[in-house]
């Protein structure tokens, strides 16, 4: 039976799963945890089972095995106090395909608790849940042999544990931290980077309330994706609060320049929210930058730093505009 978490957490601070995250992370871990505990000979989990938790032995005996058509058993792995079970298999969010039993009385801590699952933690503790995923990734990809990795990372599990580990809960943009991490992998010459930022968006907040806001972010999030599924490849992405914009690889200067274009017009013809009482229709606009690498800068860092600054220099000065970045001739 599964009970609240009333022991030594230490087994949770070990763990690999856990051990990116912040001491405040690793509390809100612990907290939704729970105990479980089994008779000798009692179940763990069985073949075809979903991973949906693993487990922290805290005492007893666990043992792994494959029954054999003869009636006996091959034993694939015993596991004693303070050793996680599981973890890879609840990384991939695969099915068992072995059998484990207590070999004594045992004590297991269990994450998530009962009732419990990741999506309901995502809700809570999105960037906690990012870091977790982000820690499954590189365990399953240390636990394969290098010759096998290319293929791990093609398959399906691996990149929805990528994709989920990347996104922005509240538009389902990529996060900045995506470029931070891939943009090594991912840049080609040439590659389009196109920034924008919506105006007066703070007015829509303070009149209407963030629900507003949040609503107005998830329709610009559309906008972004349309793009990329026009072109069949990209990356649309949430840099900070409210500036966002799209990644678009194998796309010339002319293809960037009406990209931008169709963004600032489709800014533009979003629906204005309502006027309410006193307070007037809302009316959307934008500040739009862009650039593209190598033509318009050698540097990946500094054209982003560049385009990012440039962009808000526009926004600042009333936005509402398109702008291209390029390097001084004098940097």
């Amino acid at each position: 039976m599964a009970a609240p978490l009333g022991v030594d957490p230490s087994p949770i601070q070990k763990a690999e799963l856990f051990s990116t995250l912040l001491p405040k992370e690793i509390e809100f871990v612990i907290a939704r945890s729970g105990i479980l505990q089994l008779r000798k000979g009692g179940h763990l989990f069985s073949p075809g089972e979903k991973a949906e938790h693993f487990y922290m032995l805290v005492k007893g005996g666990i043992r792994v095995y494959k029954p054999r058509s003869d009636g006996g058993d091959d034993e694939m792995a015993r596991f004693t106090p303070g050793d996680a079970i599981g973890d890879f298999d609840f990384a991939r969010g695969a099915a068992y395909d072995a059998y484990a039993d207590a070999t004594e009385d045992s004590e297991l801590i269990m994450f998530p608790g009962y009732g419990l699952s990741m999506e309901d933690f995502a809700l809570e503790e999105p960037h906690a849940i990012s870091r977790i995923l982000l820690s499954a990734i590189v365990m399953v990809t240390g636990r394969i042999k290098s010759t096998q990795k290319e293929f791990v990372k093609n398959m399906s599990w691996v990149q929805e544990l990528h994709r989920r580990a990347y996104e922005d809960p509240g538009t389902g943009l990529w996060k900045q931290s995506f470029l931070t991490d891939e943009i090594n992998r991912i840049l080609e010459d040439p590659t389009a980077l196109i920034m924008l930022k919506p105006d007066r968006f703070k007015i829509l907040v303070d009149s209407r309330g963030h629900g507003a806001g949040d609503e107005a972010m998830v329709r610009i999030a559309a906008l972004l994706r349309n793009v990329t599924r026009r072109t069949g490849r990209g990356w649309p992405l949430r840099f900070k609060s409210n500036e966002v914009g799209v990644l678009v690889n194998k796309c010339t200067l002319a293809q960037a320049e009406k990209i931008a274009s169709d963004l600032h017009n489709s800014i533009a013809a979003l629906p204005p929210v309502p006027a309410k009482g006193a307070v007037p229709a809302f009316l959307f606009t934008a500040a739009v930058a862009y650039a593209v690498w190598p033509l318009d800068e050698a540097s990946w860092e500094n054209l982003f730093r560049g385009t990012y600054d440039l962009l808000m220099d526009t926004w600042k000065a009333g936005g509402n505009t398109i702008v291209h970045y390029k390097k001084r001739a004098d940097k």
